[in-house]
């Protein structure tokens, strides 16, 4: 026998000390490696959800307004203006006063850049210039003996000599004809009120004896020269109880009035007569104007308090006018109520020179401006409502910034139910564009966080049942060849892209779901005692076939039974239904049952999303079970315990806090989920547990509306505070089930 040499062995150990040297060096590396990966996932995570935060905050921060001197017009002061406004830059304003002098100037500096004799050359006592509800640029302008003429207002804005030269030309003009639209001799007006929509208009008067007078214009178009005309209509009637407010609605439907009892007057056209009266407890009503749209009233009254009223459709399909909502932030009697020209928020100002601004979908007061050193006598809000312009008792001229972005987010119109106009009660409404501009966009997210719920839920109804009897089958009782075959391809499945199961869910299986839908549910009556029928005659049977096939191979023989039982559910699903449910089940359901079917519904997205999230937790339960020790099952069988009691009290409960990470990390991909529910629903935002109408998730919300928001805008801002809302609810899952799964290791560990 050969001795090794003291030289070789000196070299051996020298290698060995080389070689766990460099072992130990890569080790610190990869640890050094891992531990910066894992620094910079939280990093990476922190960050997503801080500027998840950052898009999101302004939403939530509060109105703000700086005053602005912007000129000293004294000279204002000889002739009280009935009206004032502004364009949409702020840079130039329109006064019309008592005296019927048309002045336009510039807002900062307060300089005269035109005039017009439009109304001096008829008359120099004028008493009312109110808009139309619609900012149209349609005014009505009344003379002290009763004579109301229509005038138009505009602001054009030209770019002649390139973008950086913009150059406003303000006009006003006769609208229809420089004649009257209505005279009412010998009578001073109190009230007055218009509105102009695509087929004509509405003019209402109330004048100081308690009589109104409606006139409702039909327009006409001359297809040869483009001329438009009027073809009118009046009515009148004497007021039994003298109105002190009047306003007219945007479909020239009704005329509302308000009295010093309180008391708001819904009368209906053309025969004028009270379809409803509602009585307010805020004192006589001293201002009334309508929203924008056309559809609500507000209502202002002595005691500071704002209402808003609009009607709605009873299950009678009688249309009634209903209090929605008030508004009691202001102590003062309310002494003009001007409305936004692009969102359903107002300006209020008040006796005492309170100006509170409001968004009334909301319900909020938004800010709230001191007022009273300036002692207002006109106003005038621009077109985006970011600014104020102010008249004081003095000609001084004020301007007073606005910054109010999102008055329509509060946590009501997030997560509560809101009242809108042209609904019969408040609910739950996720709608955020429409064709119309006196669309009232709706951004509940409610239904939003409903659906993914409900999505998820039927997704893992679907798939915990399977993925983990086939884990807790696949790990202890098949035979390991055949484990090696179906384990890797059920891993695969993972592999498919969400888009492909989205469409093969929309495009094939929601029409077959339909057209099967018998079949469907005459599989779920047959296949679980097919199955154990087909069990129980395996069980018994002993011939050549039982030797042939090995233990562990059992579910070969499944194949077949549910090609059969599928098979024969197809064949009897239409005798079923046929005895069951008379000829159709959609048809039953429908008409007998009261439950809706659509195509696309949640039952599809259930298969679908189920498909998608097996992998995953059969992958992970598989594997979990598959890892506890054989030494604990052996024992277990050793002590008399049977093979499915040794799986139910030994193994599943030690894989336990594997199987409940896997449950954990499958609910996290249903409810981020995409694609598939993107393709695979309606994309409605109802709120039904019906297992047969569709739904609106979160994720696939942003990811069909994201591209059509604008950037920083109120739609945009709530997008990604649905993300936020996704990302805390995962969160908060995932901690959650850690936390749980740590408890089980430590209740488990001991086994």
């Amino acid at each position: 026998m050969n001795a090794a040499s003291p030289e070789s062995a000196v070299a051996g150990r020298a290698r060995s000390a080389r070689f766990h040297q460099w072992r130990g060096r890569k080790d610190a590396v990869a640890r050094w490696l891992i531990g910066v990966g894992g620094v910079a996932v939280i990093i990476a995570v922190v960050l997503i959800f801080f500027y998840l935060l950052l898009v999101v905050f302004p939403l939530f921060t509060p109105a703000s307004t700086e005053l602005h001197s912007s000129a000293q017009r004294a000279e204002w002061t000889a002739s009280p203006s009935l009206f004032l406004s502004v364009e949409e830059q702020q840079e130039l304003g329109l006064r019309l006063a008592a005296d019927g002098s048309i002045e336009f100037f510039r807002v900062a500096g307060g300089e005269t850049v035109g005039t017009s004799p439009l109304l001096s050359a008829l008359s120099d006592n004028w008493v009312l210039v109110v808009p139309a509800n619609e900012y149209t640029g349609l005014l009505a302008a009344a003379t002290a003996d009763g004579r109301i003429y229509l005038l138009r207002q505009s602001f054009e804005t030209r770019f002649d000599g390139g973008v950086d030269q913009r150059v406003i030309i303000p006009t006003i003009e006769f609208a229809y004809s420089d004649q009257p639209l209505l005279e009412l001799a010998g009578v001073r007006l109190r009230q007055l009120a218009l509105s102009e929509n695509d087929s004509g208009l509405m003019l209402a008067a109330l004048d100081e004896e308690g009589r109104l007078q409606v006139l409702k214009g039909t327009r006409r178009e001359n297809m040869l020269t483009g001329e438009v005309s009027l073809d009118s209509s009046e009515s009148g009637i004497v007021l039994p109880v003298p109105a002190a407010t009047l306003a007219v609605s945007g479909d020239h439907r009704w005329v509302y009035l308000g009295d010093a009892s309180g008391t708001v007057r819904q009368l209906a056209m053309p025969d004028l007569e009270v379809q409803r009266s509602i009585a307010l407890d805020g004192g006589a009503i001293t201002a009334m104007n309508m929203l924008i749209g056309g559809h609500s009233v507000l209502v202002g009254d002595e005691q500071g308090t704002i209402s808003q009223l609009f009607p709605i459709r009873d299950d009678d399909n009688h249309v009634t006018l209903e209090l929605i909502r008030q508004f009691d932030q202001q102590q003062a009697a309310i002494r003009q109520i001007v409305t936004e020209q692009r969102r359903k928020g107002f300006v209020a100002l008040d006796a005492a020179g309170q100006l509170g601004i409001y968004h009334s979908t909301a319900g909020t007061l938004v800010h709230l401006q001191d007022l009273s050193g300036l002692d207002v006598q006109a106003l005038a809000l621009a077109p985006r409502a970011n600014g104020l312009l102010l008249q004081g008792e003095d000609g001084e001229l004020s301007l007073l910034e606005i910054d109010n972005e999102h008055p329509e987010i509060s946590f009501a119109s997030l997560w509560q139910k809101v009242w809108y106009e042209n609904y019969q009660q408040p609910e739950y409404v996720w709608q955020s564009s429409a064709a119309t501009n006196e669309f009232e966009p709706k951004f509940s997210l409610t239904p939003l966080v409903f659906g993914t719920l409900k999505a998820s839920l039927y997704a893992m109804l679907f798939a915990i049942p399977l993925a983990l009897m086939g884990a807790a089958y696949t790990a202890y009782f098949m035979a390991p060849r055949l484990r090696q075959v179906v384990k890797p391809a059920i891993e695969i499945m993972a592999a498919l892209p969400t888009v492909i199961l989205g469409f093969l869910a929309g495009l094939w299986f929601a029409p077959y779901l339909e057209e099967n839908l018998a079949g469907i549910f005459a599989l779920l009556l047959i296949l679980p005692p097919g199955v154990l029928l087909a069990a129980w005659l395996w069980q018994n049977y002993d011939g050549w076939a039982k030797q042939w096939l090995a233990e562990g191979y059992e579910p070969l023989i499944l194949i077949p039974v549910l090609l059969v039982l599928g098979w024969l559910a197809l064949w009897l699903a239409d005798p079923l239904q046929f005895a069951l449910f008379g000829s159709d089940l959609r048809t039953w359901l429908s008409q007998k049952a009261g439950i809706s079917y659509d195509q696309r519904n949640a039952l599809v997205v259930g298969v679908a999303m189920g498909f998608a999230v097996i992998p995953t937790l059969f992958s992970i339960a598989e594997d979990a079970i598959f890892g506890v020790p054989r030494s604990l099952s052996n024992g277990s069988l050793a002590l008399g315990a049977t093979q499915w009691q040794t799986l139910i009290r030994v193994i599943l409960p030690t894989a336990s806090p594997g199987i409940f990470s896997a449950l954990m990390i499958g609910l996290g991909r249903a409810v981020g989920e995409t694609m598939i529910v993107l393709m695979a629903t309606g994309n409605t935002p109802v709120m039904d547990w019906n297992l047969f109408e569709g739904m609106r998730t979160l994720a696939a919300n942003i990811a069909v509306e994201m591209p059509e928001s604008e950037v920083n805008g109120s739609h945009y801002r709530i997008l990604f505070l649905a993300a936020l809302v996704l990302f805390l609810f995962t969160f908060v899952v995932n901690t959650g089930a850690e936390l749980v799964r740590q408890r089980l290791r430590e209740r488990y560990s001991s086994l």
